[in-house]
C-alpha cells in the first residue's frame, strides 16, 4: 500500500496548470477521513466508514456529460444524445478557468491506475478538490505499489472542482455542472458536481472507447467471477435484475462487480473497488456489502437514526440513490489480482415483468448478439393504485450510456469472441414474473434462479433436452437440477396459452422496433435472431 506522500519526485500539477498552494499526495484512507472530519465534510459511522453528503447532485447528470468533438473523435463517436459533442474552444476555456479556480487552493492528488491486466493498464492522476473524493478514487480504480508510484507517468488526468460552477451563457455548457472528456489532450474534467460516480464513469467511458478500437478488447458492464476450476462467469443485468446479488457467491471468488474487460485468454477488471447501491441495504440480503461498510470505505447520501451514528439505510429521503464505496479487498473472496481466463458461462439478466422469457435458456451466437444490444429489462409501473401494467426498458449492451462507439461494434466483438471459443455458453436468465403479468404472475423464486445458475457452471445443462421457444427462438431446457420442469416453459404457466402468445408477441414487437435504430449496422445473422412478431408467424 501507498503510504502518506509518497509520490514520484517528479510529479508537478503545475505541469497541468494546477498552481495549487497545497498539494496531498496520495495519502492513506485513514488520513483522507480524518481530513474530511476536521474540515467538517463529513463523519464516521458507528463502523467507522465516513459519511458525506455529495450536495445538489446525488447522481450522474448524463445530459452535462460531453466529449469534445474533433479529429481523433469526429469519425469515430456515436454522436447523439448519449454522446453530446462540444467543442475543442469551449474545453480550452473551461480548462483554464477550472485550474485558476484552483490555484491557491489545497488539493488532493492520487496516482492509481485501471485494468488488472497490465497489457492494458492506463494510468490516471486525479486532482480533487476534497479529501473525501480523493478517498473514493483510492477505493475505485487500482492502486499503485510504492515503487510503481515512485515513477508514475499518468496517461490521463482526471481534474475535479466541484466548487467551480460554469456559467453556461459564456462557457457554452447546458447548466453550471459539467463533465467533459477530451481525447486528445486526455483529460477529464468536471466542474459543479460532487457526485463522485461522474470520474468512475469517466473512466469506464475512455476504455470503452480505447480498448475496442486499440486493442480488440470487448469492454463489458457486467460482473464476474471465478470457479474452483477456473472457469469465469460473466453477469450482465440492468438495475433491478439481480447482478450483484448473482454474481455474489461464497465459492466463486469475485473478479470484480461492474466493468470488465475481455481480451484473448483474458477477462480483467477496470477496478479495484466497489461502488454499491447502500438502499435498504442488509446484513441478511447483502452481507458482504454490508460488512464492507469500515474503516475505508465512504458513504454517500444517507441518514442516521435519530441520536445516533447508525445508518439507516431504509432512509431514501436525500436519494434512492445512496451509495457506498469500498476497496475491493473489502469483500472476502475477492480475486487479487482481479482476472481470470476467459468465460465459459455468460448470464444475461432481465427482470421481465410481462411474464413471457423463459427462467433460463440458451443463445446461438446470433440470439447473444441481438439479446446483448437490445440490453432488456422491464419494471413495474409504479405504486399508483390499478397501475399494473409493466414498462420495458432497453439500454443497449447493458449500460448504453457509457458507450462512446456505436452498440453494434460491441456486438460485433462479442460474436468474435464467441466465434473463437464456442465451448463458451450464453444464457439468459429472467429473474421477474411467471405465470402472468406484474400484478398477476408471481416473482420468479430466487432459489430456483440460483439452482439453474448453478446447474448452467457445473455442466448439469449441457445433455438435456431442449424446447424451442415459439416467439423468441431461443432453446429452454426441458429439466433441471432444483428447479420444477413444469415452471421452464412459461407458456405452460400461464392460464391462457393463447393470451401468453399474444401478449408475447407484444413484446416481441416492442423488441423489434427498439431494435430499428441499430439496425442498419447489424448483420443480417443477427436481425434473423429478432423474435417472431405475429401470431401467424407462430403456426
Amino acid at each position: 500500500m501507498i503510504e502518506n506522500g509518497i509520490k514520484n519526485p517528479a510529479a508537478n500539477l503545475s505541469d497541468i496548470g494546477v498552481n495549487a498552494a497545497v498539494v496531498n499526495w496520495n495519502l492513506s484512507s485513514e488520513l483522507l477521513a480524518q481530513q474530511t472530519v476536521d474540515l467538517k465534510q463529513g463523519v464516521l459511522n458507528n463502523t467507522g466508514a465516513l459519511c458525506v453528503n455529495t450536495g445538489k447532485f446525488t447522481g450522474r447528470s448524463p445530459k452535462d456529460k460531453f466529449t469534445v468533438k474533433d479529429a481523433i473523435t469526429e469519425n469515430t463517436v456515436d454522436w447523439g444524445d448519449v454522446n453530446i459533442p462540444i467543442s475543442s474552444e469551449v474545453f480550452d476555456r473551461l480548462y483554464d478557468k477550472v485550474v485558476a479556480y484552483l490555484g491557491g487552493k489545497q488539493v488532493w492528488a492520487r496516482d492509481a491506475y485501471a485494468c488488472a491486466d497490465p497489457t492494458y493498464r492506463l494510468n490516471v492522476r486525479i486532482v480533487n478538490e476534497t479529501p473525501w473524493a480523493n478517498l473514493f478514487c483510492n477505493d475505485l480504480f487500482l492502486r499503485p505499489t510504492e515503487e510503481e508510484v515512485m515513477s508514475f507517468t499518468p496517461d490521463w488526468h482526471i481534474i475535479q472542482a466541484p466548487g467551480f460552477e460554469a456559467d453556461p451563457a459564456v462557457d457554452g455548457t447546458r447548466q453550471s455542472n459539467f463533465t467533459i472528456v477530451n481525447f486528445t489532450r486526455k483529460v477529464i474534467l468536471i466542474g459543479g458536481s460532487a457526485y463522485t460516480g461522474e470520474m468512475k464513469k469517466g473512466i469506464f467511458g475512455v476504455l470503452n472507447y480505447l480498448l475496442p478500437q486499440e486493442h480488440n478488447v470487448l469492454s463489458m458492464h457486467c460482473s464476474a467471477n471465478e470457479g474452483a476450476e477456473g472457469d469465469v462467469a460473466l453477469f450482465f443485468g440492468l438495475s433491478g435484475t439481480g447482478k450483484t446479488t448473482l454474481s455474489a457467491d461464497p465459492n466463486r471468488p469475485l473478479i470484480g462487480d461492474d466493468e470488465h474487460g475481455w481480451a484473448d485468454g483474458s477477462v480483467f477488471n477496470f477496478e479495484g473497488g466497489c461502488y454499491a447501491k447502500a438502499i435498504d441495504l442488509s446484513a441478511e440480503k447483502e452481507p458482504q456489502i454490508y460488512n464492507a461498510v469500515r474503516p475505508g470505505a465512504l458513504v454517500e447520501n444517507i441518514k442516521f437514526f435519530e441520536g445516533t451514528n447508525e445508518v439507516n439505510y431504509a432512509d431514501g429521503s436525500i436519494t434512492e440513490n445512496t451509495r457506498v464505496a469500498y476497496p475491493i479487498y473489502h469483500i472476502d473472496n475477492a480475486k487479487e489480482p482481479s482476472f481470470g481466463g476467459d468465460p465459459k458461462n455468460i448470464f444475461f439478466l432481465t427482470c421481465d415483468a410481462f411474464g413471457i422469457l423463459p427462467p433460463i435458456s440458451k443463445l446461438t451466437k446470433e440470439q447473444a448478439m441481438y439479446h446483448f444490444v437490445s440490453g432488456y429489462t422491464a419494471k413495474v409501473a409504479g405504486t399508483e393504485v390499478g397501475v399494473t401494467e409493466p414498462q420495458t426498458t432497453f439500454s443497449a449492451c447493458f449500460g448504453r450510456v457509457f458507450l462512446p462507439l456505436h452498440p453494434v461494434r460491441y456486438a460485433e466483438l462479442l460474436g468474435d469472441k464467441l466465434e473463437k471459443h464456442p465451448d463458451v455458453n450464453v444464457w439468459l436468465i429472467n429473474t421477474g414474473w411467471s405465470g402472468g403479468p406484474y400484478g398477476v404472475g408471481k416473482r420468479m423464486n430466487l432459489k430456483y434462479t440460483r439452482a439453474m445458475i448453478t446447474a448452467a457452471l457445473k455442466g448439469e445443462l449441457n445433455d438435456v433436452a431442449y424446447t424451442q421457444h415459439r416467439t423468441f427462438g431461443v432453446a429452454m431446457p426441458n429439466e433441471c437440477p432444483g428447479v420444477p420442469s413444469e415452471i421452464l416453459n412459461p407458456r405452460y404457466t400461464w392460464a391462457s396459452e393463447e393470451e401468453y402468445d399474444k401478449k408475447a408477441t407484444e413484446l416481441a414487437a416492442l423488441f423489434v422496433n427498439n431494435f430499428e435504430k441499430y439496425a442498419s449496422e447489424a448483420s443480417e445473422a443477427t436481425l434473423a435472431a429478432a423474435p417472431k412478431t405475429s401470431v401467424e408467424e407462430l403456426k
